[in-house]
């Protein structure tokens, strides 16, 4: 039980490590610079308007930021060490292949808290304040989106070794375009469901969202969980590729 304790909390290190060392940092750096900068260049242009801020943190934040953030963490987390081979010797260790996957996942996925969601957060007090707790709800909706693109790119980089060019196809096409201004697409939409949740912490009326409350927390534990438990599953089958 140590062993696999030692082995897994081995597993974290090495891939905090990897997520925030050299170029990779830069670039969650980078995004998240900007949309702070972006709500600095706003309010000094605009002053303080609740509308501006809430198409800004929907729009570049929820819609843009976020899903580049997630493919970049869900991706780093455990595809480069499928591209060079290395995640052979990983598997060779005693501990399960879900265990492996949800190690991974939870580092990614507070990786977007330190990189999307206190940015978000951060870039609505300096727009509005506390008022109307728009910076509250859009940071709880980037959490909530940031942990489930974290799996959901964390699935594509086990499926897939073109996981960041269908990574960034959907997070700039479907979210970003067809997700956001497509109504009968936003219901599959990671976007619109954080949209609810940050809506449901502000106050009412504030932010507008197409999906209901509860169907947008469904889909969020539904879709983060079996991302999940998918990436483990096909983990398994990758293990036995690279026996054979």
């Amino acid at each position: 039980m140590r062993t696999v304790e030692s082995v897994n909390s081995t597993i974290a290190r090495l891939t905090a490590r990897g997520l925030l060392g050299g170029r990779r940092t830069l670039l969650l750096l980078s995004l998240s610079v900007l949309l702070v900068s972006l709500a600095v260049l706003l309010r000094l242009a605009v002053g303080t308007d609740h509308g501006v801020t809430v198409d800004l943190l929907s729009v570049v934040a929820l819609g843009t930021i976020v899903p580049l953030l997630g493919l970049i963490v869900g991706t780093g987390a455990i595809g480069p060490e499928i591209d060079d081979g290395s995640i052979v010797y990983l598997l060779s260790k005693p501990v399960p292949r879900s265990t492996i996957v949800r190690t991974k996942w939870v580092v990614a996925a507070a990786c977007t808290v330190i990189f999307a969601t206190v940015p978000t957060f951060v870039a609505g007090a300096v727009m509005s304040g506390t008022t109307a707790a728009i910076a509250v709800g859009f940071g709880v909706g980037a959490l909530v989106a940031g942990v489930a693109y974290s799996a959901i790119f964390l699935l594509l980089a086990v499926v897939s070794r073109h996981a960041v060019v269908i990574g960034l196809v959907y997070a700039l096409i479907w979210e970003s375009l067809i997700g956001g201004f497509v109504p009968g697409a936003r219901t599959l939409s990671v976007q619109q469901w954080a949209l609810s949740v940050a809506g449901a912490v502000a106050d009412d009326g504030v932010v507008d969202a197409d999906v209901p409350l509860v169907r947008a927390i469904i889909l969020l534990v539904v879709v983060t969980g079996a991302a999940v438990w998918y990436a483990g599953q096909r983990l398994r089958v990758l293990a036995l590729t690279g026996e054979d």
